[in-house]
């Protein structure tokens, strides 16, 4: 290996190893069950989180629970506005769920509040919810091969009232209107596009609901890219039926893409975000770098992170990609089938699978 190829293998690596590091403290108490933290009050988390995988993610799965456990994180925190109100991530999706869960964005995510309102109700939990909420969607990301270990933060109060609706972004709404909510809400577009990320392990229920389950990708189980190159590849289908509000033609049967991400991509609508888009496409390190960035920001919406306590260590450290894995063009396409986006960087370079198309598997 060349040395700038070795010498970029190695950066890449500790980019990885520094996400999914273990949260460094001053500090370092015992538990009685003899987990180490950084902070007393979090030992009472380390059963929890032991509940949490055995009991709502299969025993630790990258499966439908944890996908919708991370929806739900975002649902709930990103409820939240300096003019028209809300607590952000307090936990008020759980709590007046009756509300929240008839808004038209939340269609689908009355399953993942159900479940974790009987998981914290037939468990004893005494966390608030919005603690729960944010420590449940990081316990279940951390299932995911490839993802960051992200931060959490202890102490969040219990809403008080129910957020208003229309403050959660759909995948029909324009990118101007997209960008103008996440700014409202004290995002940039470059943190949007992170947080968009998260497709890479979620699937849509209520788009096409002759076709629940479906992902956004090749890849749902796993915390890779592939979002970012798939979205880019050139529409062919429809997975279901056509005419849906908020979808566009996929490039694989079994696949479904947003309207909003496919937007996301296109110059000519909004050159503000294409070009971060593609940047992650053969960039995994940087990807969970990103997101896990974003996220610690979304996480605590609505809140002084002063006031907050980190029990970042109580969050499992997540499996690196499988060695087989890597960014590739889905089986039996090629190069130019890529709608390239940026008009400042070509798209990387990247080799197709093997053997012929074939349809994604729902989630």
């Amino acid at each position: 290996m060349a040395l700038t190829g070795l010498l970029c293998a190695v950066l890449a690596l500790a980019a990885v190893q520094i996400v999914n590091a273990v949260p460094q403290h001053n500090k370092r108490f015992a538990c009685a069950d003899g987990h180490i933290t950084s902070n007393e009050v979090c030992c009472q988390l380390f059963p929890l989180v032991d509940q949490l995988q055995s009991d709502l993610f299969d025993g630790g799965e990258c499966g439908e629970e944890a996908h919708e456990s991370l929806r739900l994180t975002f649902h709930d925190a990103i409820g939240f506005s300096p003019t028209k109100g809300g607590g952000g991530a307090d936990g008020s999706i759980i709590v007046f769920s009756d509300i929240e869960t008839a808004f038209h964005a939340n269609g689908g995510i009355d399953d993942i509040v159900d479940a974790q309102k009987q998981f914290m109700a037939s468990h004893n939990v005494t966390i608030n919810p919005g603690d729960f909420i944010q420590l449940a969607g990081a316990v279940g990301v951390s299932n995911c091969p490839g993802a960051p270990r992200l931060e959490f933060l202890f102490g969040r109060p219990p809403p008080a009232a129910a957020s208003p609706d229309l403050l959660i972004p759909e995948p029909f709404d324009t990118i101007d209107t997209i960008l103008a909510r996440f700014s409202d809400a004290g995002f940039n577009a470059s943190e949007v596009v992170a947080l968009l990320g998260s497709h890479t392990v979620a699937a849509a229920d209520t788009i096409d609901t002759t076709i629940p389950g479906t992902p956004f990708d090749s890849t749902p189980g796993l915390f890779d890219t592939q979002v970012f190159i798939e979205v880019q590849m050139r529409g062919i289908l429809f997975p279901g039926t056509g005419g849906n509000q908020g979808e566009v033609e996929s490039p694989v049967p079994g696949e479904i893409r947003l309207q909003s991400d496919s937007e996301v991509n296109f110059p000519t609508i909004n050159s503000r975000t294409a070009c971060d888009w593609q940047s992650f496409a053969n960039n995994q390190a940087g990807f969970q770098t990103a997101f896990r960035a974003a996220m610690q920001k979304m996480a605590i919406i609505g809140h002084d992170r002063n006031s907050l306590v980190d029990c970042s260590d109580v969050i499992p450290v997540p499996n690196p990609l499988p060695a087989t894995a890597g960014p590739h063009l889905l089986p039996d396409t090629i190069q130019g089938d890529i709608e390239q986006a940026c008009a400042t960087a070509p798209f990387p370079v990247l080799a197709a699978l093997p053997g012929p198309a074939t349809s994604v598997a729902p989630v």
